[in-house]
C-alpha cells in the first residue's frame, strides 16, 4: 500500500478526472477527503463505495476559489485523520473563448478555479505540512496546454500556463522544508467535457490519429500518474511537470 496512513485532499474530487484520482490514492490506503461543489450525492456515493471497499473517505463541500474554503478543507482533513500529507489541486473549469472575445466575468472564473485554486491550494497545504513537520506533497493537475496554445481557449491556456510557473516556483522554495510540487499534465481524456468530440466519429478519429499512442487516455490512467507523483517511488522528483499524453505533445500530426 503505497499510502497506507497518509492523508489527501482531491479539490473537484467528485466527477472526472478527480473521482479517479480519489479512487487510485484510495486503492493504495490514502485517507481521502473528496471536495466537491455541485452534486453532492455523487460525493456521497462515491465515499460509500470506498468505505464498502474498506477504506477511509469524508466529503466536504468547499469553493476552492476562495482560500477561506480551501482552509476549510485542510482543517477538516487534519481534525478527522490528524494530519495531511497530499494536496491534489485538480479542480478545473473552461469557458472556450478567443482573446477578442473573452470577456472579464469569465476570465476570472476560469483563473480563480484553474490557478487561484491551486495557488492557495498549495500554499496552504505547505504551511499545513511545515507545522506538523515530515514534509509533503502537492500534486497540480494541470494540463498540455500550460505548454501548448489552444486558440479559442485563451483564458484556460493562461490559467494553466500559469500553474507550470506556480509549480517550479514553489517546488524551489519549498524544496528545503521536504515538500514536493509536481504538476501532472493530462492530455485528451475520456471525460464529460470531450464527450461531443469523443461522440463524432470524424472528430475523434481526427483526435486519435493525432495520438502517438492513438487512443484518449482514461481518467484512470491520470489517476495512475497522480499516485505515483505523491508516493515515495517519485521522492527525488519536483518543481516539474509530468506530461499524460500518449505522446501528443511531440506528434508532428497535429489537429
Amino acid at each position: 500500500m503505497q499510502l497506507e496512513n497518509k492523508t489527501a485532499i482531491v479539490t473537484g474530487g467528485n466527477s472526472g478526472i478527480g473521482e479517479a484520482i480519489v479512487r487510485r490514492l484510495a486503492s493504495e490506503g490514502a485517507n481521502v477527503v473528496i471536495d466537491y461543489v455541485a452534486k453532492p450525492d455523487d460525493a456521497a456515493d462515491l465515499v460509500k463505495d470506498i468505505t464498502t471497499a474498506g477504506g477511509k473517505a469524508m466529503g466536504v463541500e468547499a469553493d476552492v476559489s476562495r482560500p477561506t474554503e480551501i482552509q476549510k478543507l485542510i482543517d477538516s482533513a487534519v481534525h478527522e485523520y490528524g494530519r495531511l500529507d497530499v494536496m491534489v489541486n485538480n479542480a478545473g473549469i473552461e469557458k472556450r473563448h478567443s482573446l477578442l472575445d473573452a470577456d472579464e466575468e469569465s476570465f476570472d472564473l476560469v483563473v480563480a478555479v484553474d490557478l487561484k485554486s491551486a495557488f492557495f491550494g498549495t500554499q496552504l497545504a505547505a504551511k499545513q505540512f511545515v507545522s506538523q513537520g515530515g514534509g509533503g506533497v502537492v500534486v497540480n493537475v494541470s494540463s498540455v496546454h500550460e505548454d501548448w496554445p489552444m486558440p479559442g481557449n485563451i483564458s484556460y491556456c493562461v490559467a494553466k500556463g500559469g500553474m507550470r510557473m506556480l509549480t517550479r516556483t514553489a517546488g524551489v522554495e519549498l524544496g528545503p522544508q521536504g515538500i514536493r510540487v509536481i504538476n501532472i499534465a493530462p492530455g485528451a481524456v475520456a471525460t464529460p467535457i470531450n464527450t461531443k468530440t469523443l461522440n463524432d466519429p470524424e472528430q475523434k478519429q481526427k483526435l486519435e490519429d493525432a495520438i502517438p499512442l492513438g487512443k484518449v487516455a482514461e481518467p484512470s490512467e491520470i489517476g495512475d500518474a497522480v499516485l505515483f507523483a505523491a508516493s515515495d517511488a517519485a521522492r527525488y522528483i519536483t518543481a516539474t511537470t509530468i506530461f499524460v499524453d500518449g505522446g501528443i505533445m511531440q506528434s508532428s500530426v497535429g489537429l
